[in-house]
């Protein structure tokens, strides 16, 4: 990582920092958590800040997932569970949340005007596709449902379960955590278990006789309260031998999982054990990694002084058959009476207010647990013991069953951790109410809340107008642009050309190449630079050439920038784009999406290997500011694609990184990333168009018109002029305001379009945002 010190806004105090374990993404389908609690704890940071990496499946963020932030950033950590799919910081330095919904537009309409919303795609750091909105999106937002309504708390918290913050009569002193560790803070290593403790719960042991094969982790080093934690989780299976390993994760402290590995296991299963670990027959087929290999790759992983995190960590070394010196297991950590134990599903709602092991899932996530582990015994090195005994555990274990059964809680903490507790109610409790600008014409449950003080306007205008004036004036705003939206048909139209146009700007041409070339070379050359869609040698010609599509952007700039101008076998070729009316502003477009601030510190490599992680991991030259490896993997087949995208602090780290991996010691192909990472995964998805790239492409009359005659709220013009206009509704909102601009997406009879999310906070974003004329 970078130096702290780079940090805008933050000074460092004297004293060592605790030191990080590598803080990588294993994976295309999770994206790396940066900077976890520990970071949140640390006194220098002022200023609420986002996390750098969503960690949202395929970049989706659901409407649930929406309200989850949203509910945070209203009332913080302490009464509400965090959001699972992004991390905020510093949540009591928001001073404002703002929410602009640009009401007829989708993740289509973005893309289609991308030079024209040129503010949005500068400023903000953050996007994600949203699904096609419900019949009332902004009440899925909200949390609104349909069966309740917005009445007096007083209904919902009537009946009775102790809850955490219950005023309970119990002694302190008798507590069993405090009677083990005092009522002041403890250090880590006051929180290892001793050789003597690890005997008594069977951990594996040096020298011990059922432990003869067992690997040593080499892990000597001299423990601090500096030292780093990593979590484990192992899942197994029954085998002809007793319990077999089946999956490992292991979590670094920035809450990233550096290691996700499926494992074969060397004896004939007799159950794969699926409800618990969710692992099939189906899913261990094609593994072919096996006890050792995992084994060899966790000894590299761990740095001398590492300290393992697990619940009942226990079995999960006895089934690695490994010896670790140095653990924290969280239930051994939460000590509880008359030697009994707590579950980690329960540790995890009461401490840390999430839901893990959900029984709509197949079988537990073992990253997951691992990650759930370490947040459980930074909790305990952050608040200390005395915090957790006034938690009063055993009352709410006790009351478990009563939860499970749906009698509601007594008081409003635990109220507004229900699933269907909306903003609004999140509001009232902080005494605070909700701005709602909207135009007359839109009609949403939202305007009829109790909590919530509605301003309808003529036209959008006004909106903006009113905006300017009581944004201020309120905590929490949604302000709602309403634009006509095209017809679905001019939609699918646009969506077509879309298609066609991103194939077209993925493929190229390549020649002349004299009729007796090394053509197996020349494709060979022109894979190297990313994976290859389709390739066809070109006849109509005088001399042959060839038409290559890569699947990815990036992969065709490479291979222009790289062989444009070349001598084959002496004969000079031109790369290039087919020139289309769709390409024709493909050198402008390239430009413009290298400046997208979602892509500024990202870099585009071919040519990994499945081993380049574990080495990349290894050179700290190159890791220098790395913030996140996205390693995709084929849709069909599961296997690791063989090209990648590291995500860096800075762009100046991007680039140190790029030119050492470009060197002859990495051999590797690479640039400046082109596609934002919910672009990427939406382009992913589009099948190849069938029409030949190059072969000209007349607009549809219907699109054609609709250009000719563009109306003010007309999506084509309404993305530069809006765009700006927000842009500057922007600049004026108080320091610390955490933005979002939803553009919800279309559904009609016809069919359904994905939004767009664009998401950021005021201060954070300053230093990248564009100046806005007038």
């Amino acid at each position: 990582m970078e130096p702290q010190r780079e940090r805008a806004g933050r000074h460092l105090k004297k004293g060592r920092k605790r030191r990080r374990g590598p803080n990588m993404l294993v994976g295309a389908a999770e994206a790396m958590r940066a900077r976890w609690e520990l970071e949140e704890s640390q006194p220098e940071a002022k200023k609420a800040r986002l996390s750098t990496i969503l960690f949202a499946e395929n970049c989706e963020v659901t409407h649930e997932q929406l309200c989850e932030l949203l509910k945070y950033a209203v009332l913080g950590n302490s009464n509400v569970s965090k959001p699972s799919w992004c991390q905020l910081f510093h949540q009591n330095q928001l001073n404002n949340v703002v929410v602009f919904v640009l009401q007829g537009m989708s993740q289509l309409h973005f893309y289609r005007f991308y030079m024209e919303f040129g503010f949005l795609r500068k400023a903000f750091t953050h996007k994600f596709r949203l699904p096609p909105p419900s019949s009332n999106f902004l009440a899925d937002i909200i949390g609104l449902q349909k069966k309740q309504t917005t009445g007096d708390l007083s209904k919902m918290v009537e009946g009775s379960l102790p809850s955490t913050s219950s005023k309970v009569s119990i002694s302190l002193q008798n507590a069993p955590i405090i009677q083990k560790y005092g009522s002041k803070k403890v250090g880590l290593t006051r929180c290892l278990l001793t050789k003597e403790e690890m005997k008594t719960f069977n951990f594996p042991l040096q020298g011990f006789p059922d432990c003869e094969n067992f690997v040593p982790t080499k892990c000597h080093g001299s423990i601090t309260d500096n030292s780093p934690l990593f979590g484990l989780d192992c899942e197994m299976c029954l085998t002809s031998k007793g319990r077999e390993l089946t999956r490992i994760s292991l979590v670094a402290e920035g809450g990233c999982c550096i290691m996700d590995e499926l494992v074969k296991p060397d004896n004939k299963v007799l159950d794969y054990l699926t409800s618990f670990s969710g692992i099939t027959k189906k899913i261990l087929n094609p593994v072919t990694t096996k006890l050792k290999d995992v084994q060899r790759q966790l000894k590299a992983l761990l740095p001398p002084d590492a300290v393992l995190v697990g619940h009942s960590l226990g079995l999960d070394l006895r089934a690695l058959k490994m010896i670790h010196p140095y653990v924290i297991d969280t239930s051994l950590l939460y000590v509880r009476e008359q030697g009994r134990r707590f579950k980690l599903k329960f540790l995890a709602k009461a401490i840390l207010g999430k839901d893990i092991q959900c029984p709509d899932r197949l079988g537990h996530d073992a990253t997951e647990d691992a990650r759930t582990t370490l947040e459980l015994a930074q909790y305990f090195l952050k608040y200390g013991p005395r915090k957790i005994a006034e938690l009063n555990l055993e009352a709410l274990a006790s009351h478990q069953e009563l939860l499970a059964a749906g009698q509601g809680p007594r008081n409003t903490a635990e109220v507004v951790q229900q699933s269907n507790t909306s903003v609004l109610e999140c509001l009232d409790l902080m005494g605070q109410k909700l701005l709602f600008l909207t135009r007359e014409a839109e009609t949403s449950e939202l305007s009829s809340s109790r909590n919530c003080q509605t301003i309808k306007c003529l036209t959008n205008k006004e909106v903006l107008e009113q905006a300017r004036v009581e944004i201020p004036l309120f905590p929490f705003s949604i302000v709602q642009f309403s634009f006509e939206p095209f017809s679905y048909k001019l939609t699918e139209e646009m969506n077509k050309r879309m298609r066609s146009k991103w194939t077209e700007m993925s493929t190229v041409y390549a020649g002349p190449f004299s009729k007796n070339c090394n053509l197996r070379a020349v494709k060979r050359l022109f894979k190297s630079f990313g994976p290859v869609r389709s390739m066809s040698l070109v006849l109509e010609t005088h001399q042959p050439h060839l038409c290559i599509q890569y699947e990815v952007l990036e992969a065709a700039q490479l291979a222009i920038e790289s062989l444009d101008g070349i001598l084959v076998e002496s004969t000079c070729i031109k790369v290039q784009r087919p020139v289309t009316e769709l390409t024709l502003d493909s050198s402008t477009l390239v430009k413009e999406l290298e400046q997208d601030s979602e892509n500024r510190g990202t870099i585009y490599l071919s040519g990994v290997n499945q081993t380049f992680k574990e080495h990349l991991l290894q050179q700290s030259n190159i890791s220098l500011g790395l913030e996140a490896v996205i390693l995709p993997k084929d849709l069909k087949s599961g296997k690791q694609k063989k090209y990648c995208f590291l995500k860096f602090k800075t762009f100046g780290s991007a680039q140190r990184a790029l030119n050492i991996l470009k060197g002859k010691d990495w051999k590797l192909k690479g640039r400046h990333a082109l596609t934002p990472r919910h672009l990427h995964a939406w382009l992913r998805g589009i099948p190849p168009e069938s029409r030949t790239p190059g072969v000209r492409v007349i607009p549809p009359p219907s699109e054609q018109q609709a250009l000719q005659v563009l109306k003010v709220d007309h999506p084509k013009i309404a993305a530069w002029r809006w765009g700006r206009k927000i842009g500057k509704l922007y600049h004026s909102l108080s320091p610390g305001t955490l933005c979002l601009i939803l553009l919800p997406g279309t559904k009609s009879t016809h069919g359904s379009f994905s939004g767009l999310g664009l998401m950021g906070i005021k201060d954070e974003e300053e230093s990248t945002t564009p100046k806005i004329c007038s």
